[in-house]
């Protein structure tokens, strides 16, 4: 275990291949010339670091047509990384910014396929301190009144039961230092937010653009002034 540990560490710990890692992280699938302009390397060094990933299970590839897209293999590496940025020390300033100057990636960011930053974090302690969700120091379990809650408000609890996937678990969001929502749930909480026209996807960001709507909905639903 300990060799192994090394070995995964030493991968995903080359700059490049972390690049590449970090550039995935909203849970879409690029080319292998996409993923050599974000690391900024070239074609030739890009093929051997993903083959290296996708050896060890890191990443995955699809084939369509004469392309290859490379995706997260699955959810357990988005944790990992999202855990594992949360151990890089907070700039010290001795400025405050304002709330309006938060990085729109810090204040509203996806974190694979789930809601993460301070609005992601601040969404799932408002649903455990509702008790819709209760919360332990190692997992996240849905109520009865959570559960109730969720199908009213249009997601399907019982597709998301039956599947394989885990359906709700603390992730620790690496820059609240706290954790938000993920999961089936958590995916389908966002899903169902940009369905409902609360959320917008930005092009090349994992930054979520909270639309008017969305403004006036999370103060209706949650109380939460974004």
């Amino acid at each position: 275990m300990e060799e192994q540990f090394k070995d995964m560490m030493g991968l995903i710990g080359d700059t490049t291949r972390a690049g590449i890692l970090w550039t995935l992280m909203d849970g879409k699938a690029l080319t292998a010339t996409e993923l050599a302009v974000a690391a900024n390397t070239s074609p030739q060094n890009i093929s051997m670091h993903l083959t290296k990933l996708v050896q060890a299970n890191v990443l995955m590839v699809e084939k369509q047509g004469r392309h290859r897209y490379f995706r997260l293999s699955r959810q357990d590496v988005a944790y990992a990384l999202e855990a594992m940025a949360s151990l890089i020390p907070p700039k010290t300033s001795k400025s405050v910014a304002a709330p309006g100057e938060i990085p729109d990636v810090k204040y509203c960011r996806t974190c694979y396929d789930h809601l993460a930053g301070k609005v992601g974090v601040m969404l799932a302690e408002n649903l455990v301190a509702r008790k819709l969700i209760i919360a332990s120091s190692t997992a996240f379990v849905m109520s009865p009144k959570g559960e109730k809650w969720f199908s009213e408000f249009g997601v399907d609890i019982k597709g998301l039961k039956q599947q394989r996937r885990t359906l709700l678990r603390p992730c620790l969001d690496w820059s609240e230092r706290r954790n938000h929502l993920a999961g089936a749930l958590g995916a389908a909480l966002l899903d169902r937010m940009v369905v409902l026209d609360w959320l917008r996807k930005k092009k090349h960001t994992r930054a979520m653009l909270i639309t008017a709507k969305g403004q006036q909905a999370f103060y209706d639903h949650f109380r939460m002034s974004v």
